[in-house]
């Protein structure tokens, strides 16, 4: 199984740190492009592009044969497919491609269509990994609560009720998380916080997902916490 991971340096070190086991019959090739050819894809079985979200046209280079994983944090499937006029695309599977968040025991992954979940299983027993399956939806399920959870700890941040140090030290000690919501924030990227939950209000309109003004002044000013 030959597998093409296109991304950018940091995730494409976080991919190599999670799958560092050599696993027989099993080779990469790391790609850092938007500029893809053809003859660059056609050998592989298995695609990671943990960048088609930002270019859904780019859906039409992949073979109907091909198991392709994409990093589907921000937007559904569905609606990715619809976006790139494809009618019977490749085999598309989802996967929480952030940074951090990637490189946990479990791939978190979504299916276009379920009776791909035979091939989610043979490209992860190959691998090695762990998978859990959740809903095609926007934001998956770790991210939409991680990124809902930084939001609402900016909040109280802006209202000045308690420090950073204080909010991060007081989530960890109070609900056992490993991280505080501003170390998960810096970690996770500001950037990735930010387009996340404005694909959830654009999803699904709820309050609680309505960018608070510092996460968003933080996000304009290239900011960390």
């Amino acid at each position: 199984m030959h597998i093409v991971v296109l991304s950018g340096p940091e995730m494409a070190a976080e991919f190599e740190q999670k799958f560092q086991e050599e696993r027989e019959g099993v080779s990469y090739t790391f790609l850092k492009s938007h500029n893809l050819l053809d003859e660059q894809l056609k050998p592989s079985d298995v695609v990671f592009d943990f960048l088609l979200h930002e270019h859904p046209e780019r859906l039409s280079l992949y073979a109907p044969g091909q198991v392709v994983f994409c990093n589907a944090v921000t937007i559904q499937l569905a609606a990715l497919v619809k976006q790139a006029y494809m009618e019977q695309p490749c085999t598309l599977i989802g996967f929480n491609g952030l940074p951090t968040l990637f490189n946990r025991p479990v791939l978190e992954v979504s299916l276009l269509h379920q009776e791909s979940e035979a091939r989610l299983q043979e490209v992860c027993q190959a691998l090695g990994a762990e998978y859990l399956l959740v809903d095609d939806r926007v934001g998956m399920v770790t991210p939409r609560m991680i990124c809902m959870i930084i939001n609402e700890a900016c909040y109280t941040l802006q209202e000045e009720t308690a420090g950073i140090n204080d909010i991060n030290l007081g989530m960890k000690l109070g609900t056992n998380y490993p991280k505080g919501p501003f170390e998960w924030a810096n970690q996770i990227g500001v950037k990735n916080v930010y387009e996340v939950l404005q694909a959830l209000y654009e999803d699904t309109k709820e309050e609680r997902y309505k960018i608070c003004p510092l996460l968003k002044t933080k996000y304009l000013k290239r900011e960390s916490f």
